[in-house]
């Protein structure tokens, strides 16, 4: 059985921009938290891919993926993930080549089918007859193709030759962990926001994984929204943001992460406060032993291999100490 002790951790970052501050001290501010995500000894710190939200900067996906790899040293950066069908996969093969032949071994490559955004974003992303979710097992041969050099093939991306970087897929779903297991690849599930299909998910992967080349058995990892303050009073004050902004997205009115303070004045009905207790119970909330406890359960109910975990709160020196109290239940 999984335990926590044992158990790798890893960051999944969005850059959130918090409200009153700009992308560009988001974006500084992911470049600090990777450095203290490696003073802390978290083994990954991957990147998510969305567009069209003013709570994330983490947009140009690779661009960053590149800026951190450079102010870090040894801890794994990469993408969680890279949303194939918004890209040609000739052009991740050749971004991921050149991230992998820059910093070897320490290149992660998450793919994910979903759009990260909205249709209309979407569209704009892809152009008039682009790609499309449904045609994404192709894509991803065609991608994994470019990695390998064949004279035969014509169209050639020669950064990505020899420069493969291992790939994991990402699911919130059971189609990408059949896949995954097909391949013989890592999976990384979203718990944090399709907790309802961890546990399904992670059935379907291990039933239908084959060893390869480059894994032998079955490997989870599990997104997980944490967290993590001195209190849970204090815990629960911070994570109220999160909560505004998923609200207001559903809306169809995305905002930047407010203050706790706003969070905790908005006059939110009976029905937002069902909606996101609903949307937010499998995030793990609380002081250090209530952040132990759940994942700890957490762990006992899936088996996990690895976590990954993502916190959204409005300041950067609360985000900073939750990572902190995190990685401290270790010890």
């Amino acid at each position: 059985m999984s335990s926590l002790p044992d158990v790798p951790l890893s960051v999944l970052d969005l850059s959130p921009v918090s409200d009153g501050h700009g992308v560009g001290e988001a974006l500084r501010n992911t470049i600090d938290l990777a450095r203290h995500a490696e003073r802390l000894g978290y083994r990954r710190y991957w990147l998510a891919e969305h567009h069209n939200m003013p709570g994330i900067a983490s947009s140009a996906t690779v661009v960053l993926i590149g800026t951190v790899a450079d102010a870090t040293e040894s801890i794994r950066v990469g993408s969680g993930g890279i949303m194939l069908p918004n890209h040609a996969p000739l052009v991740v093969a050749e971004q991921f080549g050149t991230l992998e032949a820059l910093h070897p071994n320490r290149i992660d490559l998450g793919i994910g089918r979903a759009p990260g955004t909205d249709q209309r974003t979407a569209l704009a992303l892809r152009g008039p007859g682009g790609l499309s979710a449904e045609n994404f097992p192709e894509q991803l041969m065609e991608l994994l193709e470019y990695f390998e050099t064949d004279p035969a093939r014509g169209v050639n991306a020669v950064t990505a030759e020899g420069n493969k970087p291992p790939l994991w897929l990402l699911g919130s779903s059971g189609f990408s962990a059949q896949l995954a297991g097909r391949l013989g690849v890592p999976f990384s599930f979203a718990h944090h926001f399709a907790a309802e299909n961890t546990l399904p998910a992670v059935q379907l992967y291990r039933e239908n994984f084959r060893p390869s080349e480059t894994l032998a058995e079955p490997h989870v990892m599990l997104g997980v929204s944490v967290v993590a303050a001195e209190t849970d009073e204090r815990a629960q004050f911070l994570a109220g943001p999160s909560g505004l902004t998923f609200l207001s997205l559903r809306r169809g009115r995305p905002i930047a992460l407010p203050t706790p303070e706003e969070a905790a004045e908005y006059p939110y009905s009976e029905m937002d406060r069902a909606f996101l207790a609903d949307r937010f119970g499998s995030s793990i909330i609380g002081s250090p032993e209530t952040v132990r406890k759940g994942l700890d359960q957490l762990l006992a109910d899936t088996g996990a291999d690895e976590l990954m975990v993502t916190t959204m709160v409005h300041g950067h020196e609360d985000r900073v100490r939750s990572y902190e109290i995190v990685a401290d239940l270790k010890n």
